[in-house]
């Protein structure tokens, strides 16, 4: 279909412009009208304006996790303080500074100005806002309970985002260090052994087989460099490839679980953000085989997503949670205990939330000893790679001293 430029003003008089698909400028118009627009301008777009219009588009389109959190939280107070919903969504609209979020929050106000459902208007915006976020606000919906579930998906999404920057905070020290030890030993080996080499040749010496044996790794670094970084490159386009299906992920996120100091930690980070959505989910009044088909898909782990998809299957057949999770053999005893008891007394949502916390302390923990362990041995390590190349450089003046004498 043909794109086209457009300039509208919606309800309250602002300026809106963009580039849409249509099958025609009278469809895209009749489109504007059914919103109540205001239509001032509509062209055909020429494809390189919209090449480059689009790479500015796609720049503002950039919604994070964060701006998802205030807007929550900011929604869940003014409805809590008798706000109407549509004056809540104006005032939004008008504060928030991302405008790609800006734009959405003012197609939600119109939408719902005009009689449509909170939830049905975030269906047209799943790309921002997650199935998991659009079903709790329906669920809210229907039982009436709108500014409950918004305070519990603020508080949820609050807690999912502080996790996720103390799991990324805890990845990101140890790569960056790695990095720079790398960094470091490949300019040592490419720009400074080579000077000392140099030095050697001229003095007609012979080299103790330590600085002989640095020598020709240096060579041979030197020499293949651009091979070594092509090489590296294409093995991470295949790995990256690989883990993108479905059979590469599963073996991947395996491989995670079971890594002798990260695997703990990836394992409790998963268990409680899937305690943490099933319990929100369920208190919000989604029903359970809906809490486990969303919380399948938001767990963040292929294996663990397999098992949820079983549990899932197994409800449909009138089967427990509990017996399902242990017949698999996957998830931490104690959390498929508690399960169990809070199947056994009907307040499995208040167990999970148990759990939940439980978790969340439990990697709080483990990235403070995780940092402080991974620390002295980066400095081990960068002392061990730079102490051996500083001796094997020494070693030959040594030598030498010694023969003079």
């Amino acid at each position: 279909m043909p794109l086209f430029e457009y300039v509208v003003k919606d309800v309250n008089g602002n300026d809106m412009s963009g580039i849409q698909e249509a099958e025609n400028v009278q469809a895209l118009i009749s489109a504007f009208r059914q919103k109540n627009y205001t239509v001032v301008k509509v062209n055909e777009a020429k494809k390189g304006a919209f090449s480059s219009r689009l790479k500015v588009k796609k720049k503002r389109r950039r919604i994070k996790l964060d701006d998802i959190v205030v807007f929550t939280r900011q929604f869940a107070t003014m409805i809590e303080a008798g706000v109407p919903l549509v004056q809540s969504l104006d005032i939004l609209a008008e504060q928030m500074d991302n405008p790609s979020f800006q734009n959405a929050i003012r197609d939600m106000y119109s939408h719902v100005k005009g009689g449509m459902n909170f939830s049905d208007s975030l269906e047209n915006h799943k790309k921002i806002f997650s199935t998991l976020y659009i079903s709790m606000i329906r669920a809210g919906e229907i039982s009436g309970q709108l500014n409950e579930i918004l305070d519990r998906l603020a508080t949820y999404l609050e807690k999912s985002a502080s996790l996720q920057k103390k799991v990324k905070a805890a990845l990101v020290y140890p790569i960056v260090v790695t990095l720079i030890a790398i960094g470091i030993t490949v300019f040592m080996l490419t720009f400074v052994i080579p000077k000392f080499a140099e030095i050697f040749a001229s003095l007609d010496a012979k080299l103790p087989g330590p600085t002989a044996l640095l020598i020709i790794v240096s060579n041979t670094v030197r020499s293949n460099l651009l091979f070594f970084i092509i090489a590296v490159s294409i093995c991470g386009f295949i790995f990256n490839r690989y883990i993108s299906t479905k059979k590469g992920r599963l073996w991947f996120d395996k491989k995670l679980l079971s890594l002798p100091v990260f695997g703990p930690l990836f394992m409790k980070v998963a268990m409680s953000k899937f305690t943490r959505t099933l319990s929100t989910l369920l208190k919000s009044g989604v029903p359970i085989i809906t809490s486990f088909e969303i919380v399948s898909k938001t767990v963040g782990n292929r294996l663990i997503e397999l098992v949820l998809f079983d549990v899932m299957e197994a409800l449909k057949e009138g089967k427990g949670i509990a017996s399902t999770l242990t017949q698999k053999q996957v998830f931490p005893p104690m959390v498929v205990r508690m399960i169990g008891i809070g199947e056994e007394s009907g307040e499995i949502e208040r167990m999970l939330s148990k759990i939940a916390d439980f978790y969340d302390e439990q990697v709080d923990v483990a990235i403070t000893g995780l940092t402080s362990m991974i620390e002295p041995l980066i400095i081990v390590f960068l002392g061990a790679v730079i102490g051996t190349i500083v001796v094997c450089m020494f070693l030959p003046i040594f030598t030498i001293t010694q023969a003079i004498k």
